[in-house]
């Protein structure tokens, strides 16, 4: 028998809640997140996504359940967040000091050799030629690369980053990417928290699902992909009439309406479709099978699960003291 024990995972959420007065932002949320994964932590907005973060993180309590960084619980002992770092909504900083010196101030608050730690955060970020600079003067990219760079202060093994790419513009989106991604290339696990899903496909190796405070998925993408099946398109000589035999038929699920018919069906569903649409004198023009995308399932997943109501917005953050 194999007496090794295994080091905790960095990440461990069980039964998590979060309750603003009668609003449930966060409902009973499980999540494990591996040494090594980009994990997706995906859902629209206001889905309880970032309150999420802030619990396990230690910023603000949770009303039940637990959070684990490595084994230790980060609202029980700062000890938690030792190889822990990253940023929730926009790292903020002194606009009127330049990069250079803001990143100063944090590694001496930090200590333990952070400020020799400075010029290689930098050199990762790409920002060493702008150091010297006021921080006022950055662009919404720059910042968000600049609080990257005084996680890496830390010499994080756990980052996590509540939606890095937002408000930037498709360059600063792709600097972003390959910036994720070569940290990843070093070892450092990374939650990455988004609504956006074609980030989340191209960076993350699994995914959690949030919506309306619930997961509705958490595992790897490529077998929620496998899962799913394949996706078709169609095309046809009356695609208005070709949608209602869709919508009719049995084993042709998740339909949709856009420049084509999409739907989600097994081979002999498909066989029997195509009858069903010659009969109905709807004549096929096109149909071909694709792999779902992670837009395809994420829909196919949160769409249709309440009554329809709008999603409440994710109430302003508790002022908590943290023990």
């Amino acid at each position: 028998m194999n007496d090794q024990r295994r080091d905790p995972p960095p990440v461990e959420v069980r039964g998590l809640v979060k309750r603003y007065g009668e609003l449930i932002a966060v409902d009973r949320v499980d999540l494990t997140v591996c040494a090594g994964d980009v994990y997706g932590y995906l859902g629209p907005n206001g889905a309880g996504k970032t309150t999420s973060l802030r619990m396990m993180l230690g910023l603000i309590r949770p009303s039940e359940g637990s959070v684990r960084l490595f084994g230790r619980d980060p609202v029980l002992s700062v000890r938690a967040l030792d190889g822990v770092a990253g940023f929730v909504e926009a790292p903020t900083f002194y606009p009127y000091l330049s990069a250079r010196r803001n990143l100063e101030l944090l590694a001496a608050f930090d200590g333990g050799g952070a400020r020799e730690r400075i010029d290689s955060a930098l050199e990762t970020v790409e920002l060493s030629d702008r150091q010297a600079d006021r921080v006022g003067g950055f662009s919404h990219g720059m910042r968000q690369r600049l609080g990257i760079a005084a996680a890496l202060l830390r010499q994080p093994r756990l980052l996590l980053l509540d939606e890095p790419t937002t408000g930037l513009d498709p360059g600063g989106m792709r600097d972003m990417r390959v910036l994720v991604r070569r940290l990843a290339g070093q070892g450092i696990t990374i939650v990455l928290s988004s609504h956006l899903l074609a980030e989340v496909e191209e960076l993350c190796n699994r995914v959690a699902i949030i919506q309306r405070g619930r997961i509705v998925y958490e595992g790897e993408i490529a077998e929620l992909k496998r899962a799913a099946g394949l996706t078709y398109r169609l095309s046809t000589t009356d695609d208005a009439r070709a949608l209602a035999v869709c919508r009719a038929q049995p084993g042709i699920a998740d339909v949709r309406c856009g420049e084509t018919i999409t739907f989600t069906a097994d081979a002999a569903a498909v066989a029997e479709l195509s009858r069903a649409l010659v009969e109905a004198g709807a004549l096929i023009r096109a149909l071909a099978p694709q792999g779902a995308t992670l837009e395809d399932l994420f829909f196919s997943l949160t769409e249709g699960r309440a009554d329809g109501e709008a999603v409440p917005p994710e109430p302003a953050p508790e002022l908590e003291a943290v023990p």
